[in-house]
């Protein structure tokens, strides 16, 4: 069971963006940060030039040797709020170890409360009026994953 502690964060309907800076922030102050319902969040934007950009970002370099993207939504959430830490160091690997991502809803989160960022969630923010948005299952199917 997880502990206590640990802050339990629904990514359904969640800009990537804006819940990763908060998640990462969390996490840099000693938070233990669990994030489920990976696959619902979303990326801004029209879904051919988002779908355009991942494409390119996962076929630059050498693939034995990286830069490395992940096709499983859990990685691919994991892997946005990586960036956004300073994980080469020792505080942002403590943090980066600390958060843990998850794909649907685990058993042993169903009694625990469930945050939700309002002010990222793409639903509930009529000021942004951003109508073309991908979600993350969407982008994760586009490049091969089976789930």
């Amino acid at each position: 069971m997880e502990d206590e502690k640990t802050i339990v964060v629904d990514a359904s309907n969640l800009i990537l963006g804006r819940m990763g800076a908060r998640v990462a922030k969390k996490a840099l102050l000693g938070h233990k940060i669990s994030i489920i319902n990976c696959e619902e969040s979303v990326v801004t934007g029209k879904r051919e030039s988002v779908l355009q950009e991942y494409n390119r970002k996962m076929h630059m370099g050498i693939p034995a040797k990286g830069p490395f993207f992940y096709r499983r939504p859990d990685m691919f959430v994991k892997r946005a709020i990586r960036g956004m830490l300073p994980y080469k160091k020792d505080r942002g690997e403590r943090a980066f170890k600390s958060i843990k991502c998850y794909i649907g809803m685990p058993p042993n989160f169903k009694g625990q409360g469930i945050q939700s960022f309002d002010d990222a969630n793409i639903l509930k923010n009529p000021s942004d009026r951003v109508v073309d948005y991908t979600k993350v299952k969407d982008i994760s199917r586009f490049f091969g994953w089976k789930g």
